[in-house]
């Protein structure tokens, strides 16, 4: 089995994981963080976060574990511990710089844009980047469904291509339900970073 933690604390973006991963089969339980805050916006969240992301890790006896927000929150602490872990980030990213030389991420505020970029730096990806557009400060839940928040999503979307992205990331797991519109809406790859993340970690069920 496949943990796929939320590390925030809205069940409407873990349902949407699930609807996501569905096509993947049912290698994965997906569960939420409960007492976490409905997103992940600052870095004293992805802290806490990552400190209770471990814990249920260390709970679970699973093949892999996905922590499925876009700023990792956990990863290193897990794979200090030994444990199979992937992030959504780091596997967006990679899965995107697979399909394009360049890539870009849509955030859900420019708050979080210099997180993903320290992340990047560590990653090695900066020179791959074509930029990051953050939208207006979106919730998590809003992100997947919201008409005004797809609208937003759709221009940022096109600023990237603009600035050369050939292939853009969806940078909140919240993002979900959006991935195959976006898509078509933008005619690049869109990649769904939790998606990505669940491929990489199927792999090591073999």
């Amino acid at each position: 089995m496949i943990l796929v933690i939320n590390p925030n604390s809205s069940e409407g973006v873990t349902q949407g994981l699930r609807d996501a991963l569905a096509p993947y089969g049912p290698s994965f339980d997906c569960v939420t963080l409960a007492g976490s805050p409905a997103t992940i916006a600052s870095a004293e969240d992805v802290a806490r976060a990552g400190l209770r992301v471990l814990d249920i890790a260390r709970e679970r006896q699973v093949r892999a574990i996905i922590t499925a927000c876009f700023s990792d929150p956990g990863l290193d602490l897990m794979r200090a511990e030994g444990m199979t872990a992937f992030g959504i980030q780091e596997c967006g990213i990679l899965t995107a710089m697979a399909r394009a030389d360049r890539f870009g991420i849509i955030a859900l505020s420019p708050r979080s844009i210099p997180r993903h970029m320290s992340k990047m730096r560590q990653m090695g990806v900066i020179g791959r980047l074509a930029g990051e557009v953050g939208l207006s400060g979106v919730s998590a839940l809003d992100a997947g469904t919201s008409e005004a928040v797809l609208q937003e999503t759709k221009e940022a979307g096109r600023r990237l291509v603009d600035m050369g992205a050939g292939a853009i990331v969806l940078g909140c797991a919240g993002f979900a339900p959006r991935r195959q519109l976006l898509e078509q809406e933008l005619g690049v790859p869109v990649i769904d970073p939790v998606q990505a993340a669940a491929v990489m970690a199927l792999g090591v069920m073999a």
